[in-house]
């Protein structure tokens, strides 16, 4: 089976192509002009996906060797995201779809994380923790099959990527924030501060409010209310932000690994690129001689890949889809599973 899938929930336009299991081509093009803005600016973003995703379609069956009827599926991306980037390649792929008269497949973005570790060689082994972090969501889960999926934990307010660019913002690093914080990090000592990771009613749940407001307070207590930071205090408090995110994932993997008995352990969405991060849950997987999988990179952030993937289980469960699905900002609003 020949697979196309589409990616466009927030600023990537991804086309991937898979055949048979086998991924034949995954094109992302970021959209770099938001940090010029310190953000992502939706309205720019769904025109950014509407100019290119047709060209990503031609360049992806280019490279995967295929024509355009020899795709058997379509797939793409109905949520949860930017209302108006969500559609540009849900209703592209819906149209592709129809004109193919092939069936198609709305995929929830967040699945699409989830599963993303069947993209590597080595596969997680059943039932296995996912701890999924991205700019919108932070989750932590037990899944159980393609088709079943345990809720422990959700973000109850700030998500663990909207508190890494909200901290890079403060001092001044930019946008995105992700990458910049890690790189300050590197050269700083976690320990300097002691930041607080929150307690929630639901011990699995997330909560970065009050992180992101201690760091806030700090500046202002140490810097003035313009909190202007010199230069060289700044690699030792993003260094003691970022030890605290990896304190609130960690301490919940933890405590969950007591509870439930699982395989693997995984790791996924686009703050799973963090290294503090990633050696962390390696660290907690080893200890407890536990398989670990954890995507690359290039499988990290949204991309089209694991949409297709994704697309592709959900086919099989039998699922049936009409071309009326429309997309949905939410994730309390659809999820498949």
């Amino acid at each position: 089976m020949n697979i196309l899938g589409i990616e466009s929930s927030c600023d990537e336009t991804s086309v991937a192509v898979l055949s048979d299991g086998e991924l034949k081509s995954n094109i992302i093009s970021s959209q770099i002009f938001h940090k010029n803005y310190g953000g992502v600016v939706p309205e720019l973003s769904s025109r950014a996906h509407l100019q290119i995703v047709a060209p990503l379609v031609k360049k992806a069956l280019e490279e995967s060797q295929l024509e355009l009827k020899s795709i058997d599926l379509v797939a793409a991306t109905a949520g949860p995201g930017l209302i108006g980037a969500l559609l540009v390649g849900l209703t592209y792929g819906k149209s592709l779809a129809y004109s193919l008269n092939k069936p198609f497949v709305p995929v929830n973005h967040i699945e699409g994380h989830i599963y993303s570790p069947y993209l590597m060689p080595e596969k997680p082994e059943l039932p296995y923790l996912c701890i999924v972090v991205s700019g919108g969501h932070t989750l932590l889960l037990i899944v159980k099959s393609e088709t079943e999926i345990i809720k422990l934990g959700t973000t109850i307010d700030d998500a663990a990527g909207e508190a890494f660019d909200k901290v890079s913002k403060m001092l001044g690093l930019g946008y995105p924030g992700g990458p910049k914080i890690q790189v300050a990090a590197e050269k700083g000592d976690r320990k300097k501060i002691l930041f607080p990771v929150a307690n929630t009613k639901n011990p699995y749940d997330f909560s970065f409010s009050g992180l992101k407001t201690s760091v806030l307070r700090h500046l202002q207590n140490n810097y003035g209310t313009d909190y202007n930071v010199p230069e060289d205090d700044i690699p030792d408090i993003a260094a003691s932000f970022q030890h605290a995110v990896v304190r609130a994932i960690g301490n919940r993997v933890k405590k969950a690994l007591k509870e439930y008995s699982v395989n693997t352990i995984s790791l996924a969405g686009g703050v799973a690129a963090n290294k503090a991060i990633r050696n962390e849950i390696v660290k907690i997987a080893r200890g407890k001689g536990l398989k670990v999988v954890i995507p690359d990179m290039e499988y990290c952030g949204d991309n089209a890949a694991m949409i297709a993937l994704r697309g592709e289980m959900v086919h099989n469960s039998g699922k049936k889809f009409d071309f009326n699905f429309t997309a949905y900002p939410s994730i309390s609003e659809n999820i498949f599973i």
